[in-house]
């Protein structure tokens, strides 16, 4: 399990996720870039769906997605910045992170800071009950689909990522945000056990709260950011010190 261990100088680690950022979001996108540019944290983790959907690195050539990476290449030049694919922008590569300076983070990472150990994931990949959605990620996870993929004209890459944010849309209409997979408490403590960890931080499910999955081992989900249609707004960020960790407000 790949593993983190934070500088000694490091006294602040910001950890984020599922800002799905898009064009159509501006607010969302301008809190975003202006955390990024003044936080005081010496290193700030995205853990996955920082972008609503991604079709390839050479789309960061110009446009929103241009924008984008010129926050992510300003953050980095000033604290150490890490990425987490999602099972929205898991097509994330090398031409994008390497150009801006931002470090890849495998899923799961073991974060080692002020003496404990923080087990790192999307959380995409322990929703087990919901089979449909994993039998989709092994399809788009293998090398051969990303290279047919990478492959077709960029605009016939939005034009499928299009539809799939159609048809995900749908799915939220009808059935509802109870219908979305949780992650299999007994595959997180699985997880936990082979980190030598006894806290867990992710994503992906958009419900915000802190979880006991044992005695002494916590399950810390962090908040999805939409400061544009959400009512109330929402936007949060998960701040580990050397005091421990608190929920605040982006900077």
């Amino acid at each position: 399990m790949h593993e983190l261990p934070a500088p000694a100088g490091w006294q602040c680690i910001d950890l984020i996720s599922d800002l799905h950022l898009q064009a159509g979001m501006p607010r969302t996108f301008e809190a975003w870039r202006h955390h990024l540019l003044h936080t005081p944290a010496d290193a700030v983790l995205i853990l996955g769906d920082l972008f609503e959907v991604w079709i390839g690195d050479d789309a960061a050539d110009e446009g929103f997605e241009h924008e984008c990476a010129e926050v992510l290449r300003a953050a980095a030049a000033r604290c150490w910045v890490g990425f987490m694919a999602g099972n929205r922008d898991f097509l994330v590569g090398g031409r994008l992170l390497d150009g801006c300076g931002v470090h890849l983070l495998p899923d799961p990472t073991v974060l080692a800071f002020a003496g404990r150990r923080y087990l790192l994931s999307h959380g995409d990949a322990l929703c087990l009950d919901d089979e449909d959605y994993q039998r989709f990620r092994a399809q788009v996870r293998q090398p051969a689909w990303t290279a047919r993929f990478l492959a077709q004209p960029l605009a016939v890459r939005r034009q499928v990522a299009t539809q799939m944010r159609e048809a995900s849309e749908a799915r939220k209409r009808t059935q509802g945000p109870e219908s979305y997979g949780d992650l299999h408490a007994e595959a997180a403590l699985a997880w936990l056990r082979a980190a030598r960890a006894d806290a867990f931080i992710h994503g992906h499910t958009h419900r915000p709260a802190d979880h006991a999955l044992a005695p002494g081992v916590l399950r810390h989900v962090m908040s999805d950011w939409d400061l544009d249609h959400a009512r109330p707004p929402r936007a949060e960020v998960l701040r580990l010190t050397r005091d421990g960790m608190q929920r605040i407000p982006p900077a």
